[in-house]
């Protein structure tokens, strides 16, 4: 909120006022006040405006955006990215597998095997001709170098180090002594050009320094810093201003728009609670009970009986069937029950017979 109380002025210890930190006037004071109340009244229909607008994104995203959003999602994922999985999965990695069994078997295995048995051997004796006819070429190579060599340092090193030793070394002295002095004319003339041009270095100088300079600093100074200062004060009071202007546009806004919600929910939202719970409620239990209850009652016995009768037609298709086959191809024959447990008067003769046997032996 506006603080529209003046503050009162800090003392020091001594009961003295204390200057304020920030150097402002009592113009500025002065004009803080008018300048907030005319942001705020300039600032709060836009701010209310974008709380409007922020409201009404906030429930089109949740209520409409999102919804569609989570559809299309959906649908792509339906009708891209399902259909490209199944295909990926089980046409192209299938048929790559297959394709690359196809090439290891048709061109790695037969090119391993050519590798192997025909390049590496014709490959070794190649190499070895080749260091034979190498060995030979290097032989004549060192061969011509010596001569050539021997040729070469007799017919042009040997000479030209005479050449250089006494012709080429007097004529470089001699042309290096008239090189320093024409050095020593020319650094004396350059001495003699560099004093003319300190003199007229300094003339200019001194000239732009008075004409242009001091003009120029002293507009600065008593001109350009003053208007400066008096510009960011204003723009800062702007700005403070904005920002008060902002936050309160914010906070009455807020009010607003909570008074129109309980407008909104004492006008709409509870007498249509109230209707829902107190008529539509009752009413709708009232025809559950009395009306869709037996409905469903009487459908689930129906049913019921359609079930029972659909399973007595069944039973007596099925027992027609058995006796029409009876009568055209007769009783089919039944295998003979075995039983595979011994009797106990055979087990007991069984038992015996043993016993006896072991007493003779």
């Amino acid at each position: 909120m506006v603080d529209l109380e003046k503050a009162p002025p800090a003392r020091s210890p001594e009961g003295e006022p204390v200057p304020r930190a920030d150097g402002e006037g009592c113009l500025v004071v002065a004009v803080r006040l008018p300048v907030r109340i005319v942001a705020l009244v300039l600032v709060l229909p836009v701010r209310m405006a974008w709380d409007a607008l922020v409201v009404a994104g906030r429930f089109l995203r949740d209520t409409v955006l999102r919804p569609v959003g989570r559809a299309l999602a959906w649908l792509g994922r339906a009708l891209f990215v399902w259909p490209l999985v199944g295909l990926w999965r089980y046409v192209v990695v299938p048929v790559a597998k297959g394709v690359g069994w196809l090439g290891k078997v048709l061109l790695v295995v037969p090119a391993v095997w050519v590798y192997r048995w025909v390049l590496t051997p014709v490959g070794r004796a190649l190499a070895w001709c080749c260091a034979g006819v190498g060995a030979v070429l290097t032989a004549l190579g060192r061969g011509l170098y010596a001569g050539l060599a021997w040729l070469a340092r007799y017919l042009v090193v040997v000479p030209a180090g005479w050449l250089y030793a006494w012709v080429l070394t007097p004529i470089g002295h001699l042309l290096a002594w008239c090189g320093r002095g024409l050095a020593r004319c020319g650094r004396g003339v350059l001495w003699c050009l560099g004093k003319v041009v300190t003199g007229i270095g300094a003339v200019l100088y001194w000239t732009l320094r008075i004409l242009l300079v001091l003009p120029a600093l002293a507009v600065w100074r008593w001109v350009l810093a003053p208007v400066g200062r008096a510009l960011a004060v204003v723009g800062r009071e702007l700005l403070d201003a904005l920002g008060h202007a902002w936050r309160i546009a914010g906070h009455l806004s807020r009010a607003v728009g909570r008074a129109l919600a309980a407008l909104f929910r004492w006008t709409v939202a509870e007498p249509a609670r109230w209707v829902y719970r107190s008529v539509l409620t009752p009413v709708g239990h009232a025809v559950r009970d009395t009306v869709l209850r037996p409905l469903a009652e009487a459908a689930r016995a129906a049913g019921r009986a359609g079930r029972q009768a659909l399973r007595s037609a069944r039973l007596s298709v099925r027992q027609a069937r058995a006796d029409l086959r009876r009568t055209l191809f007769g009783e089919p024959e039944r295998p003979p029950s075995v039983d595979r447990r011994e009797p106990s008067g055979a087990k007991a003769r069984t038992l015996g017979s043993s016993t006896t046997a072991l007493t003779k032996d």
